[in-house]
This record gives structure tokens, sequence and C-alpha cells, in this order.
């Protein structure tokens, strides 16, 4: 890490992330040649065990492929799902299912598999954004899509099972706030396995029990069958369980919840149950990792870069989260490790995660941050995926932060990056803080790995806070060109993250907290105050004016508190009243 005196690290090294879709498109045919004279016994024999043959591996594992029968076999996300005549590709029905803004309208279902065997998964798909995979292979979890299907097109792909995999789950699901997509014909080919004990049923019963301002209790009734159940939070997973009551916790006060569970075995899960409704109690001054509706994000420096020096208890208090840069890669791939640096004044490490505990009991979340210009960390596989899960929440128990910031600014791959975020939230439940700092290039479009990765992750994202900073000119979501500096320049910005499917309480405006916080991109906290009511009400609005408001937008991200600090606390004693005064 380059703790020279620099200002906020530039984005000297731009990368487009570029995403080549390949879809295969597999033809099976069969040659038959007919023996006029001079066949033999033996050789009819030979040619008839090699077509058995064929005929058991191309053998179909899927349940109802066609969805002949309605949507027996299969379970679809927040009711996304239905059956349709018309467009079929062939049969009399097909799979329509629709997205919504905060539902990908997933549609799966458990196939039984052989261990350490190959499958091939196909399917014919028609619409924008339509996605075919299968997930607990026990090796790689394989997935393709196509972005623009007019007509039907076939996707295809392949995986192997692990060692010890006897089950896989195979699904299609669309995009965030996109039209409707249509599926048909789903195959799945190779050895089949032991399906064993059914899928169980729904649970029945559940109900909500006892509530503080950030938990709430839940109970059902026990299913014959089932070895586990899963809990979901307004259509979102937040927890798998043994027994028949959870707690989920992580809530905000004084907020409704709405809770459905399903029973787990080998074979599957099960359709949800009936959905309850509970409330949380009223706050009484809070902690840990409850982000307010409307939020400021300030990084505090690790280092002294000429930025005004300080301890966490001397953050101003506008700030909701904060967050701690940097994390350090180590010698394991996709490891980071953290170290207080004796430049920012600390006695002991007691005293920094003591301080942290104080933010956490003033209403505030501490997350560590990783990457910066100098970051190294690079998740580009399993091993390295969980790597970084792993090490991630074993800082966050060390020193008792809420969350992680992901501000990788050389690149990241999606698909390990996802999983990377989504193993460490199956270890620190759902009162899990996680923002991210994507570069302008980073959020042009849905196809870049940065927003594909934000989407991927959305039903546990706290918020993006993309860098209107150290740019140049960038499209906004109405294809013209904006200069950074502008008001139109973070409203139109942000217009591309409001509608490519991020909700807008998922959305900030990262901007730097002074002149000498970033090489280019400054503007005063009145422009910043401007786009917020623009984007948020429809005024003070420049020459770009989006189609309709956001309300529900996050806040503001600010690099850094020190350089605030430095500035005499102007950026967020302008800024931080703004963002909490949302409507």
């Amino acid at each position: 890490m380059d703790r020279a005196p620099h200002p906020r690290p530039t984005r000297l090294r731009r990368r487009f992330a570029r995403l080549t879709s390949a879809f295969a498109t597999i033809a099976l045919s069969a040659t038959g040649l007919v023996a006029l004279g001079g066949g033999t016994a033996s050789g009819a024999t030979s040619r008839a065990a090699e077509d058995t043959a064929a005929t058991a591996a191309a053998a179909n594992l899927a349940q109802n492929p066609g969805f002949e029968s309605g949507l027996s076999g299969w379970t679809c996300s927040a009711g996304s799902g239905t059956t349709v005549a018309s467009p079929v590709h062939s049969g009399s029905a097909a799979l329509k299912a629709t997205p919504a803004g905060t539902d990908n309208a997933r549609c799966a279902q458990t196939v039984a598999v052989k261990p350490n065997s190959s499958y091939t998964l196909g399917a014919w798909v028609q619409g924008s954004y339509v996605y075919l995979g299968a997930s607990g292979t026990g090796t790689t979890d394989v997935s393709t899509w196509t972005p623009s299907a007019t007509g039907w097109q076939q996707l295809s792909t392949s995986f192997t099972t692990g060692a010890n995999t006897t089950s896989v789950t195979v699904y299609t699901h669309g995009w965030y706030g996109q039209p409707a997509y249509y599926a048909d014909d789903i195959s799945l080919s190779g050895p089949g396995g032991d399906p064993g004990d059914p899928v169980p049923g729904a649970p029945s019963g559940l109900k909500a029990g006892a509530v503080t301002s950030s938990s709430i209790d839940l109970s059902w009734s026990p299913v014959t069958g089932a070895t586990g159940y899963n809990v979901y939070r307004d259509g979102s997973k937040v927890q798998s369980v043994g027994g028949t009551s959870a707690t989920v916790t992580g809530l905000a006060p004084s907020t409704s919840y709405q809770f459905q569970v399903t029973a787990t075995n080998a074979a599957g899960e099960s359709p949800r149950s009936a959905a309850v409704t509970g409330t949380t109690s009223a706050g009484g001054g809070g902690g840990g990792g409850a982000v307010p509706k409307h939020a400021v994000t300030g990084y505090w420096q690790n280092f002294n870069n000429g930025a005004a020096v300080q301890k966490l208890r001397e953050v101003q208090d506008q700030y909701d989260i904060i967050a701690v840069a940097f994390a350090d890669a180590t010698g394991t791939p996709g490891a980071v490790d953290f170290t207080l640096d004796p430049a920012v004044g600390y006695g002991s490490e007691q005293q920094f995660k003591d301080d942290i505990k104080a933010k956490q009991a003033a209403g505030k979340s501490v997350v560590i941050s990783i990457g910066g210009q100098n970051g190294t960390v690079s998740i580009n596989d399993s091993t390295s995926a969980n790597n970084f899960a792993n090490s991630v929440y074993a800082l966050m128990r060390e020193y008792g932060f809420n969350g992680v910031d992901i501000d990788l600014e050389n690149g990241l791959n999606a698909t390990y990056m996802t999983q990377a975020l989504r193993s460490l939230s199956a270890k620190a439940g759902s009162g899990l803080v996680i923002t991210m700092a994507p570069q302008t290039i980073d959020m042009q479009s849905t196809s870049n790995a940065y927003f594909q990765t934000a989407l991927n992750i959305k039903d546990i994202l706290t918020v993006v806070n993309m860098q209107y900073y150290n740019s140049g000119s960038m499209l906004g979501c109405d294809g013209k060109v904006y200069s950074q500096g502008s008001v139109d320049f973070l409203t139109a910005l942000a217009c591309i993250q409001l509608e490519g499917g991020l909700s807008p309480s998922q959305v900030g405006l990262g901007l730097p907290a002074s002149t000498r916080g970033a090489g280019s991109g400054y503007v005063s906290p009145t422009v910043v105050n401007n786009a917020l009511d623009c984007l948020a009400r429809g005024t003070n609005c420049g020459s770009f004016k989006p189609s309709r408001t956001y309300p529900g937008l996050r806040g503001a991200m600010t690099w850094s508190t020190n350089w605030d600090a430095t500035a005499g606390n102007a950026w967020s004693n302008a800024v931080g009243p703004k963002v909490h005064g949302l409507p």
C-alpha cells in the first residue's frame, strides 16, 4: 500500500470491463446407414447397442421440461412464473416469467445426479437478459445468458459434479425490472441419480413472535421429511436453520417486514409458505449494522498522506457509514488482512476497537474497505473467493466491523466476487453492510463486471457510491455526453444505475471532500445538494432532468473524512443535513 503523500488515489489505470458472452448451440443428429447387403448379425447387434447407449446418455433428467404440466416440478420466485400457450418452442406450453424491481423471476427445480459425472444443460429462451444455469454442482456453478433474443434462441452450458454431489438446482431467470421472458424445452443430459426422498411440502403455521428494534422471532410447524428450513425476508433468503424457529436480526426500527419459510432436504426445496408480517419496535439509539434510510458514507484514512490525521472517535457525526481504508492483500490469493498504521496515533489496537464500538453505539456502521488505487486483491476462482470471504469475516470478528466496502480499481470478476460476497453474507447474517465504490466507467452498462456484481447481490447490497471524480466525460442515461464537475454529470450518470436495476436506496453520489481529495472532479457542496434535490424531488436540476424522481435515494459519499476535516468539515456540514433531510 502506497502511504506516500498524494491525493485520493487517482484512476490512472482504467479498465473497460468487457463481457463477451458465448452461446454454444448443440445440434444433435443421428446419421443412419442402411445396408443393402453384406451386413452381419454381429454388426447389427453392435449398432443396436450403440443406439441404446446414445439414447440413455441423452435422456432428459429435468421434470416437466416443456411446462406441459403447468409449473409442476418448478418453483418461481415471488410468484413470477406462469405458463402460456404462445409463444412456445414446441408442444403446447412454455414458461413466462416476469421480473420486478426487486426480483429477477428465477424459476428452478432440483434434479438428482451422480457424483463425479458430466452434464449438459440446455434450454430455448426468448427475451432480454435471460439466464440459464446450474447451482450446487459441488465444483464450479455455471450459467450462460443472452442479452436479447427476439425469437427462440438456444442456450447451453455444461458442468461436472463434485465427489459428494447428489443433486443440483437448474434454473432460468431474467433481470430486475426487465420485461417478461420465455423458456421452453429445458434439458439436462447425463447419468441420473437416486432421487431418494421427495421434496418436502411447504411449511404451515408461520407466525411472528417477540420483536425488538432490530429483530423479529419466527416459528412454524415441522414438515415431514425436512432436514432444514430457509427463511425469506421481503422475498430474499436471509437464513438457513435446522429447526422450526429463527430470529431475523439486523432490521431497522419501526419497520414492517414480510416473511416466508421453505422446507429443504437432499431432494430440494419446497414452495414458500404463506407470508406473515412482523414489525420491529421503535429504536432506542441503535447501533450495529442498521443503516438509516438516507445515509452519508465517508472514508477514514488508515495512513497519513497530508490530510488531517484522525482517530475514529474524531470522525464527524454526520457520517453514518465509515469505511476504514484499506485492508491489504496477503500472500494467499483473495485473502486480506488489516494492520493499524502507527501514523494515525493509536496507542493500541484495543483503543481502535473501542472507537469502533463507540461509533456503533452512536448508530453508525463501520466497514473495512478493500482496494483503493494500490489495492491488488484478485478474486478469480472459487478458492480465492472463499479465501476472501473467510478473511473478511475474520476481520469482522476481530475488530467488530459491520461489513465490507468493495473499492477495487483494477477490475473484478463478477462471477467470483458475487460468490465471495454471498459466502460472506452466509457467515455474517442479515445485518451485513456491503458498500461499493466503482469508477464511473464501471457503471456505464449493466454488462460491466462491477454493475453485474451489484445486480447479482442486489438482495444483500447496501449502497453503491459511484465515484464521480478522476473520470473525464461520460455518457448519461439519455445517451448524451456529460463532463464531470456539473450537476448534470451527477444526475445523468446516477440515472443509469437507477434505471439499470438498482433500487434508489442502493445508489449514492461519491464526491471528493475538497480540491485536494482528488485529481479532478471536485464540486462544491451546493452542486452535490442540487443533484440530490434533482434526483429525489425533481428540483434544482440542470439541463438534464430525470423522467421520474427517486425519493428513496440513499445519499452521498466522500473521500475522505480526513480531507473533510482539513477543509473545516465544509462538505459534511453542508451535505450531511441535506442527505438526512431527503424525503
